[in-house]
């Protein structure tokens, strides 16, 4: 696994914004957007619904595959404009999409210097530890095993909601 000092660094860039509190004019941290790499639409509406549920009131974006991920950061294509498409403060990606995988994205991204502090977790159905270990190796702040079912994606969601998200301060990307 990865320098756990870098992981530490890490886990300190995911931002104390999605708390669902009222925010002053005076709070440095404003809410993040969220940007959601994957390929399974059922995926994505899942965790939609289960941040909604959770009463998260931060902006959530979808793209595809790799490649579109890459033109959405980099502000590329059918995402040039920066307004309809806002740098994200954190990164939620599926490893196996089509185009350009999660692993192939996470390395262009942690190479990028204008990307490389985007606080990225990985949401795979991969057990592989080869998968989990190459993921943190290569900059990822957090591996989860995707759920099969609805309730399941829901828990995690709320568990990282509780964990992560509300507790965790940050720096802004």
């Amino acid at each position: 696994m990865g320098d756990r000092s870098q992981l530490d660094v890490s886990r300190k860039s995911i931002t104390k914004a999605f708390t669902n509190k009222p925010m002053s004019n005076n709070d440095f941290f404003k809410r993040i957007t969220i940007l959601m790499a994957d390929d399974d639409s059922e995926d994505c509406q899942f965790a939609q619904d289960s941040l909604k549920e959770g009463r998260l009131a931060n902006d959530i974006r979808f793209v595809g595959n790799g490649e579109e991920l890459m033109e959405y950061l980099r502000h590329k294509g059918q995402f040039q404009n920066e307004e309809e498409a806002p740098m994200p403060g954190l990164i939620l990606m599926d490893l196996y999409m089509p185009r350009m995988d999660g692993l192939t994205a996470l390395k262009e991204i942690r190479a990028d210097s204008k990307l490389c502090k985007i606080p990225l977790v990985v949401l795979s159905t991969s057990k592989s530890d080869k998968d989990i270990h190459e993921s943190y190796e290569l900059g990822a702040i957090g591996y989860i095993q995707k759920p099969v079912s609805f309730e399941a994606l829901f828990d995690v969601l709320q568990t990282s909601d509780k964990s992560w998200f509300r507790i965790v301060e940050s720096i802004e990307p």
